[in-house]
């Protein structure tokens, strides 16, 4: 429905094709690519196996934090979390004492690449696997002119007209609203997505889904390949439809537990504790949401906030002897590294090894809801994810150049030589 059909729309900054067929970004939520290799060598995605043949393959980086808000929303604006502000799920404001999520529009300091086509006169679909992201991902976007849907499959029985574009999205669909810890949370996503393409015939269209199989699950396991067994269908359905799509992830997803199964931790709020007085630094964990069930707030992603004239220097060099820490650093290189906004991140920036997690408190972590060996994100061996495009553009860079947050710059591109 290319209402306008400019020459092209810019968005913070990036001039992106208009495209001639729907253009999507599909974001596979913890998607370590080796539980695509692993699913494609069991032969359980012949769907993937024919776009890799056709298409374009490449590795992408993700944003640090390899979180889920801070990727989602750079892959919404096409920016890293210095220009649109989100830069984890989670906010710790030093002057109020306030830790809050980063759910509201208000934190969000750029428009979305959605608003910028939709304001061209583009039709837009977005569904999102949990209702934690609906509110950024859809900002700016106006429902009540026909042009516009955006919903998640959580709260998809509770979608008005007038908030989301489509009255309750779940009789839409025909499927009830699904368990927010399942797999089924990710496949009403898909399955609206082949609908909306059906029906709506978006312009654009973001699907993006839930990691909770990925937390769970290693690659090879079967529930993981059920996982992706289940994604193939709905990609032939997709790609069959004739839609330019990009399949990338938010991040990477490694084992962070030791050979008993228990999560390996390093506790950097009781080591502050010991050397600055108890509670005087605030260590943060960005990963923290209000669905920690499946990673107990473990992730390998942190920030800390230390009291007025403390030695920053000092603490760094005593948290840089422990090997679980591969990256400590201050505030300022952090911000330049991983491009984040310098006013939501506290005087010092960690990031685990591999197979680590950081932790605040030990007692401050409930593990009991933990069923399988921790699996988490967060740091720079998350940052790896897949990126493959279901038509040919044989200049596509390589990562690191080639980031996640470019999943819509080149599935315009693409839909705009179809």
């Amino acid at each position: 429905m290319n209402k306008m059909s400019p020459v092209n729309v810019t968005a913070n900054g990036r001039e992106y094709a208009w495209p001639s067929v729907p253009a999507i970004a599909i974001c596979l939520d913890g998607c370590e690519p080796e539980y695509l290799d692993v699913a494609i060598a069991a032969g359980l995605m012949p769907a993937l196996t024919k776009i890799k043949a056709k298409g374009t393959v490449r590795l992408a980086h993700s944003v640090i934090p390899s979180f889920t808000n801070p990727n989602n929303l750079s892959i919404a604006t096409g920016r890293p979390p210095a220009v649109h502000g989100i830069c984890g799920n989670y906010l710790y404001d030093p002057e109020t004492g306030e830790e809050v999520m980063m759910n509201d529009p208000k934190f969000l300091r750029a428009p979305t690449v959605f608003k910028a086509f939709y304001d061209a006169g583009a039709t837009v679909a977005i569904v999102t696997a949990k209702d934690k992201l609906r509110a950024l991902l859809g900002h700016g976007l106006k429902f009540d002119e026909g042009r516009a849907v955006c919903f998640s499959s959580e709260k998809s029985n509770q979608t008005t007209k007038a908030e989301n574009g489509i009255d309750n999205a779940s009789a839409w669909l025909g499927r009830p609203v699904p368990e927010v810890y399942s797999a089924e949370l990710s496949e009403f996503v898909f399955a609206a997505g082949v609908k909306l393409l059906k029906e709506m015939r978006p312009d654009v269209m973001y699907l993006t889904t839930t990691d909770y199989v990925q937390h769970k699950y290693a690659p090879g396991d079967s529930e993981a390949n059920a996982f992706y067994a289940m994604f193939d269908k709905y990609l032939a359905e997709l790609d069959a439809l004739g839609a330019a799509i990009v399949i990338t992830a938010d991040h990477g997803m490694k084992p962070k537990h030791d050979a008993n199964g228990d999560p390996k931790v390093i506790y950097v709020q009781d080591l502050l504790d010991e050397w600055l007085g108890k509670d005087a630094a605030r260590v943060i964990l960005p990963i923290t949401d209000p669905y920690v069930v499946h990673h107990g707030a473990l992730g390998s992603f942190a920030t800390a906030y230390l009291p007025k004239g403390a030695d920053r220097a000092a603490v760094m060099q005593k948290l840089a002897a422990y090997d679980e820490l591969i990256v400590v650093i201050g505030k300022e290189e952090a911000c330049e590294r991983y491009e984040l906004p310098a006013d939501r991140i506290g005087d010092i920036v960690m990031v685990s090894s591999e197979n680590m997690t950081i932790g605040t408190s030990e007692h401050r972590h409930d593990l009991a809801a933990l069923d399988e060996p921790l699996r988490s994100h967060g740091g720079t061996t998350e940052q790896e994810v897949p990126f493959i495009v279901n038509r040919a553009l044989p200049d596509l860079p390589a990562a690191p150049m080639l980031r996640n947050f470019d999943a819509f710059f080149y599935a315009a591109m693409a839909a705009a030589k179809a």
